[in-house]
């Protein structure tokens, strides 16, 4: 039978001891120096060398050249403590996770005290330490504070807190830690090496990724796939069907689906990560994984070559490229999602639809109100190409056709020039029959002659406004125009804000700046000493310099920024009335008819002109509104002078004067009651 990997390549010395530099540099200058202590305890994850690093401590004591950080490996207790040693009976192992009661420790006191049979210390390697229970503790208390000479207690544990603080208090700890990829990558290709076995360099990863910074987990998954290795070596594919990881080739599409938003390619990822069998918490555990180095490559550019990320080359290659169409913000809310999407996955009883719904959440940001969503769509609109964008302007600054307008508001269009119609000349002769509908009819006793069609000439369009000039310092309408929400924000007073807010800059004249409202009530305040300075020392604040202010009514002028007042409709032409032969005797205006070509005779119901189209009611101008609280409150309260007559009736009175005259309400008389009711 095959001796385990990690077993065979156990480390004899502390100098073969990868990744531990830390803790076996001061152990071996404190053998070299002769200062051994009693106690020891040895703390770290699993796999990362703590009973091995034991095992050499008791190895270096007990060398007949000893203490020495190297042992000589040659003598009865170097021999018998190598890795593939049969052990010596002054070095005692004990695993607590089942010889952690009070009576085991007992046992173990007892046999403390005799003196070593053929080494120099007897040595007490206590495993899985934590589990030892309190009593445990208390039974060995005495003898670790104060042991014989020839005696020395190792602890190792994965749990230190577990340990009692008085038994932890008088040990020497060393706390080892996980060895990192870089460090366990040279391990295996040297391993590798010397069993003879070719490894593609894309397997490596995956291992180490299996083994989680451990030695030994890691070595255990390189033997399996040493084991089941082929002539042609540890292929990739055989790596990943193995160890059943996500092949880098779907977490590359979902990669690029996610990038260019595209959800066919997203859930079409899904569905062959489901169909190939794998798992969807194996899935989403390494999307994190790749999401977590895309977000190290995008803060730090040559985190591959410092050693950040353990990757091949090529696929460090297609992670640049990722990076640059997926920005930092984005990337950290995906990594987000699918870490949440994770812990949701343990009590789940469908995965799946776990995994579906997470990436539905990473490509709508627009779903969720938080922060990172915000930046994700700011960095979706920032890598938006050019022309996208600028479609997307137009299509904004399009008119929308079906928009409605009322009469008042639409601008007045310049009427285009009809062309001229061709007219057949009429004979002098009266026609028997006149033509169907007649623009004019004419009156009975009179018939006109025909004359020639005259076409009015178009309207000539309005001259556009002149742009206003700059000041002599470099301001100008547009200026402030643009500036007109900052102008706002830097008064203090919110009601002048709110007065300002249907104004506009008319005119600029030196430092002068002359502001329409279409409010003549709101133009007077504003026009006030208090509200003029107030505006004044807002555009000195926001363009600098010294201004004076004036407010008048009106529309401001046509510049940029200007408001856009309502155009005039334009007269709309009522059509003439059919004259009633009662009617002919009355003076008539001469109208010339406009002449038309003779046409066949229509039905009689074209005969009938349509009604006259009512007028559109004029929209009602808004009351005049009060200049200030100030003053009408003044105003209740003034004296009135003799003979004077003020209108001043009860309240009661004048709102059932509106009820009455508004919606035509009347009181309601009380009724008596009648007596003994």
């Amino acid at each position: 039978m095959a001796l385990a990997l990690y077993r065979k390549y156990r480390p004899a010395t502390f100098a073969e001891v990868v990744g531990q530099d830390h803790v076996t540099e001061p152990l071996r200058a404190a053998l070299a120096a002769g200062r051994v202590n009693h106690a020891y305890l040895f703390s770290g994850p699993r796999g990362c060398g703590k009973t091995s690093s034991a095992r050499i401590l008791a190895r270096s004591l007990n060398c007949v050249q000893g203490p020495t950080p190297n042992p000589c490996g040659v003598c009865n207790s170097c021999v018998g403590l190598a890795p593939g040693g049969s052990g010596t009976v002054d070095v005692v192992e004990l695993d607590a996770a089942s010889h952690g009661g009070v009576d085991d420790a007992r046992e173990l006191r007892d046999r403390a005290f005799y003196a070593p049979a053929e080494a120099r210390y007897r040595v007490f390697i206590i495993d899985e330490a934590h589990m030892v229970t309190t009593q445990g503790f208390n039974a060995l208390l005495k003898i670790v504070e104060e042991p014989p000479e020839h005696l020395i207690f190792v602890f190792a544990t994965t749990e230190p807190e577990k340990v009692l603080p008085t038994i932890r208090s008088r040990t020497h700890h060393y706390p080892f830690r996980l060895i990192p990829p870089g460090t366990l990558r040279g391990l295996l290709e040297s391993i590798c090496g010397d069993e003879g076995v070719k490894v593609e360099p894309a397997v490596y990863p995956l291992v180490l990724r299996a083994g989680g910074g451990s030695a030994r987990d890691t070595l255990s998954v390189m033997d399996q796939l040493l084991a089941g290795a082929g002539e042609e070596g540890v292929t990739y594919e055989r790596a990943i069907s193995l160890l059943g990881v996500t092949d880098v080739a779907l977490i590359d599409e979902m990669v690029r689906g996610l990038s260019a938003n595209d959800g066919s390619a997203v859930y079409g990822t899904l569905d062959r990560v489901v169909e190939a069998g794998h798992d969807p918490r194996r899935f989403a555990a390494d999307l994190l994984e790749r999401l977590r180095d895309l977000v190290l490559l995008s803060a730090v550019p040559d985190a591959g070559q410092r050693g950040l990320i353990n990757a091949p080359e090529d696929e460090l290659a297609q992670m640049r490229d990722q990076v640059t169409g997926l920005g930092p913000a984005t990337l950290t809310r995906y990594a987000e999602i699918v870490h949440a999407g994770l812990i949701e996955m343990r009590g789940a009883t469908a995965p799946r639809l776990v995994l579906e719904l997470l990436c539905s959440r990473m490509m709508l940001p627009a779903a969720s109100a938080t922060d990172a969503a915000l930046l994700q769509r700011i960095e979706q609109l920032e890598h938006r190409p050019v022309a996208a964008a600028g479609a997307v302007a137009a299509e904004a600054q399009a008119p929308v056709a079906n928009k409605f307008q009322r009469p008042s508001q639409r601008a007045a269009e310049p009427e285009q020039p009809a062309p001229p119609q061709a007219t057949a000349p009429q004979p002098a002769a009266a026609p028997a029959q006149p033509p169907a509908e007649p623009q004019v009819q004419a009156p009975a006793p009179r018939q006109p002659e025909p004359q020639p069609q005259v076409q009015a000439p178009p309207p000539e369009p309005e001259p556009a406004p002149a742009p206003a000039a700059a000041s002599d310092g470099g301001v100008d309408v547009a200026t402030l125009r643009r500036l007109w929400s900052q102008l706002l924000a830097a008064i203090p007073s919110k009601s002048t804000q709110a007065m300002l807010m249907n104004a506009a800059v008319q005119s600029v004249d030196g430092n002068t700046v002359t502001i329409a409202h279409t409010s003549a009530p709101l133009a007077r305040r504003l026009a006030a000493a208090q509200n003029q300075d107030a505006i004044a020392a807002a555009v000195g604040t926001v363009v600098g310099g010294a201004w004076q202010v004036k407010v008048v009514h009106g529309e401001a002028g046509g510049g940029p920024g200007a408001m856009a007042a309502p155009a005039a409709a334009p007269p709309r032409q009522r059509p003439v009335a059919p004259t009633r032969p009662s009617q002919a005797a009355r003076p008539q205006p001469e109208v010339q008819p406009t002449p038309v070509a003779p046409r066949p005779p229509a039905p009689a119901v074209d005969d009938i002109p349509l009604p006259p189209e009512p007028d559109e009611p004029a929209e009602p101008e808004p009351a005049p509104e009060p200049e200030s609280e100030e003053s009408m409150m003044a105003e209740a309260a003034r004296v009135p002078e003799p003979g004077e007559l003020v209108d001043r009736r009860d309240p009661h009175d004048v709102l059932l004067e509106m009820l009455n005259e508004e919606l035509g309400a009347v009181p309601i008389e009380k009724k008596a009651k009648p007596a003994g009711g």
